[in-house]
């Protein structure tokens, strides 16, 4: 059975190889531009077989795999499409890197905090129009949200099952500082040295909250 998907693999490759060096016989493309290219796709999808064909605990080769087939979409954009925000690829593939090691193994909820932040700069890299403080918005708004969805996730611990409250701390803390910054980027907000105190007074309430939910109620899922 692994054999054949060796073979699998090993055959989608050749294909593509040999697909490559037609392409630069008949004139249509320069295969050398796109060597480099082609050696991370092979090395990402050889990762990505061992994620998808091994056992369940080969979810860690999703990473890499990601990691090479986003360097190799990145190097195909900037042939393709010069002055493209090809780099915005690489956190693209990374962002579902990490959210496939959720999807294979979910008691690995930790995967989608990077799977957040990637998918975050992926964006931010893909919108170069963004300067200044709309960057600094757009990033913390996707790291608010990124913890906001943890909040929302199922975790099982001590023979128990349920959602962890910790994550809505630092939501309700970058959410505040990514509407703050949102708010500035379009000038309707002035000086930022109110923004300060203000997530400061907001981040003192939550945990006030926090801790009076934890105290009245019990400690549920740590």
């Amino acid at each position: 059975m692994e054999s054949a998907k060796t073979s699998i693999i090993a055959g989608i490759v050749l294909m593509a190889v040999g697909l490559l060096f037609l392409l630069d016989r008949l004139g249509v493309v320069d295969s050398g531009v796109y060597v480099p290219a082609l050696m991370f796709a092979a090395v990402g999808a050889v990762f990505l077989a061992v994620f998808f064909f091994r056992r369940r605990d080969q979810w860690w080769a999703a990473i890499p795999g990601s990691v090479f087939l986003g360097l190799a979409a990145v190097i195909t954009a900037s042939q393709v499409a010069p002055g493209s925000a090809g780099g915005a690829y690489l956190f693209l593939f990374m962002a579902a890197g990490f959210a496939a090691v959720y999807a294979r193994v979910p008691a690995n909820w930790w995967a989608l905090i990077p799977a957040g932040v990637m998918f975050t700069l992926g964006v931010i890299v893909a919108l170069p129009a963004l300067q200044g403080r709309a960057v600094a918005g757009v990033l913390f708004l996707g790291l608010a949200a990124t913890f906001g969805a943890l909040s929302a996730v199922p975790v099982r611990t001590s023979g128990h099952t349920g959602t962890m409250k910790w994550p809505l701390i630092p939501a309700a803390v970058l959410g505040v500082l990514g509407v703050l910054f949102a708010l500035q980027a379009t000038a309707l907000l002035v000086p930022l040295e109110f923004a300060v105190p203000a997530v400061m007074i907001l981040a003192g309430i939550g945990l006030l909250v926090y801790a009076y939910r934890i105290r009245g109620h019990g400690p549920r899922t740590h």
